[in-house]
């Protein structure tokens, strides 16, 4: 397995996580994690865990910033990879 995917597996992890720590802090009125730090997470490659860990424990659904932003950052990372990836397809 090369770095990359080892790489694109423990940031959508790491996001993954982090959202189920945040809304288990949100509950309990707890100091939470900043959302410039989540959305740096999701742009550093952690959206689609980011993603599922919204839909998983419904946390920050309702935030139209997280409701749009964070699939918009998904989206644009399947572009990009599918644009790296025809790049490396024989001519």
């Amino acid at each position: 397995m090369g770095f990359g995917l080892i790489y694109i597996v423990l940031i959508n992890l790491i996001g993954l996580i982090l959202m189920g720590v945040d809304k288990r802090k949100a509950r309990s009125k707890a100091w939470r994690i900043p959302e410039k730090r989540l959305f740096l997470v999701a742009l550093a490659g952690g959206a689609a865990g980011m993603w599922m860990g919204m839909r998983w424990w419904r946390h920050k659904t309702k935030h139209n910033s997280f409701a749009i932003g964070i699939p918009v950052i998904f989206f644009l990372h399947i572009m990009v990879a599918l644009a790296l990836w025809g790049q490396q397809l024989p001519k």
